[in-house]
């Protein structure tokens, strides 16, 4: 789901942005550390939500919609600045990693292209696009919203993108795919009229998907909800609600799990503390590590620093702060998992 946000314009030579690209991306490049999944070569957070890769992912756009590839080594996310809303691409080759560039699926500048997410083979990676379906004439912004797919091709690059199976996009209007192990997709679709969303999900069946069920109440139940992930396993859900009884960060949208047990039963929505809702941030996507052990999520936060660098209106201070995470913009964060366990019921106090 997009929500309209404020863009800050970037202007596109900021000399810290180069600068970094020339010594870390295309001179030395980043290395990986001995970590079972390379993660960028940063140094994994505890159970305080940090930056993921500050001025290599986390650069001052708004970044959102964090996917990586079973074997750790391909990143997908989602970037939205004043000219593109669209997904890049990162992947480790001979231990460094090449510098975020537009997905080559995602590089026709007339659509909107966001929410990508890895099959669990890593094979395939499905994503929105505002592309019109076939035998549809082009819209303007996000008059379309469909699940489109593209499958990497053998010699490591990915294919042009398709419509994975139309009973997904019978409507104008679902997005934000997430796969379990099983191949299950969830997605949201949202009514045009009212624009309230469901999470719906479809279960594999042959090449293509079965008939898409909704959630029950307890889940779609919980408030206008929507841009859901799923766990692997299935063993629960991460996503987006706006609802009146949030007091963790209330007025805005906000995380909450539900947890699903072996007989398809579904819990209340938990919301998550004020250091993954952020004071004044809405929620817009969330993840899981391939290795399970972290949580990635979007929040936007303006740090001190950025809020006295905005204060000293020099255009060298307004270069720095549109180069710079934490301006006030989506940055992604990660996480460790540690936090979900926390938040299911059997841990909580009688």
């Amino acid at each position: 789901m997009f929500i309209e946000i404020k863009y800050t314009m970037k202007i596109p030579l900021a000399l810290s942005l180069l600068t970094l690209f020339s010594l870390v991306i295309t001179g030395q490049q980043v290395k990986t550390t001995g970590l079972k999944l390379p993660y960028l070569g940063q140094k994994p957070p505890g159970i305080t939500p940090e930056l993921f890769a500050p001025d290599i992912i986390a650069t001052g756009f708004n970044e959102r919609d964090l996917t990586i590839s079973p074997d750790g080594r391909e990143i997908f996310y989602g970037i939205l600045t004043s000219r593109h809303i669209t997904i890049m691409h990162t992947r480790q080759i001979d231990g460094s990693w090449s510098e975020p560039a537009v997905a080559g699926f995602a590089s026709d500048n007339r659509f909107f292209y966001l929410e990508p997410c890895f099959s669990h083979d890593g094979k395939t990676v499905y994503f929105l696009s505002t592309m019109p379906p076939p035998g549809k004439e082009p819209k303007p912004r996000w008059a379309y919203q469909n699940i489109w797919a593209s499958d990497k091709l053998p010699d490591g690059s990915w294919g042009e993108i398709y419509n994975p199976d139309t009973v997904l996009n019978r409507f104008n209007s679902q997005f934000y795919p997430s796969l379990t192990r099983s191949g299950t997709i969830y997605f949201t679709r949202s009514d045009e009229k009212t624009g309230k969303s469901v999470i719906l999900r479809a279960r594999k069946s042959g090449n293509g998907y079965g008939e898409p069920e909704h959630l029950p109440g307890a889940v779609n139940g919980s408030g206008n909800i929507f841009n859901a992930f799923i766990a692997p396993d299935e063993n629960f859900l991460i996503a987006c609600v706006e609802n009146k009884s949030n007091t963790v960060n209330p007025g805005f949208v906000n995380y909450y799990i539900f947890f699903r047990d072996e007989n398809d039963n579904w819990s209340e929505g938990i919301s998550f503390g004020p250091e993954i809702n952020i004071n004044g941030s809405n929620a817009i996507s969330a993840s899981l590590s391939p290795d399970g052990m972290y949580l990635f999520f979007a929040a936007q936060k303006t740090s001190e620093e950025m809020k006295k660098l905005s204060e000293e209106k020099t255009l060298g201070s307004m270069i720095r702060f549109l180069a710079s995470p934490q301006n006030g913009n989506y940055d992604i964060y990660w996480v460790s998992s540690a936090v979900i366990e926390r938040l299911h019921p059997e841990k909580q106090p009688e």
